[in-house]
């Protein structure tokens, strides 16, 4: 089975992590690709800045997110491909999802996002009405 595991370094990702781990069904056989979505800068920042610096940032930031999540399936002997976008987090991930044809989408029930909602978070609601791919919510 072809697996996307959305991150962002939260919590919840944690969690989401944990509980992959710890559950036979996804460690045996399974295809695994870590994601993660970088938020734009502004138009003006970027423009200040220039190009090379910018394109640094947003792998810097990637890598953040991604190296420590990659460690840590290492270490539970899963060896994981990893990939980020720019953009809104709730709509890379659906599209990152249904281009890569993938099997199974899991992901933490909140994350960083700045308004919480009551019972999840705002990209898993977006993720949830845009994407095709099955999706398994880890809370």
């Amino acid at each position: 089975m072809k697996i996307l595991l959305a991150v962002d370094g939260s919590p919840y990702t944690k969690k989401m992590l944990a509980y992959l781990t710890t559950h036979e069904l996804f460690t045996q056989g399974n295809e695994f690709t870590v994601f993660t979505a970088q938020p734009a800068l502004p138009p003006r920042a970027r423009a200040a800045v220039g190009k090379e610096i910018v394109d640094q940032y947003y792998s810097d930031e990637a890598e953040k997110v991604l190296a420590p999540v990659s460690k840590f399936l290492l270490r539970h002997g899963i060896d994981a491909k990893s990939s980020w976008k720019i953009g809104h987090a709730g709509e890379s991930i659906a599209k990152f999802a249904d281009s890569g044809k993938f099997d199974l989408l899991v992901m933490g029930s909140h994350g960083h996002g700045t308004l919480v909602n009551l019972v999840m978070g705002s990209v898993a609601t977006q993720v949830l009405a845009h994407c095709r791919v099955p999706v398994l919510l880890v809370r």
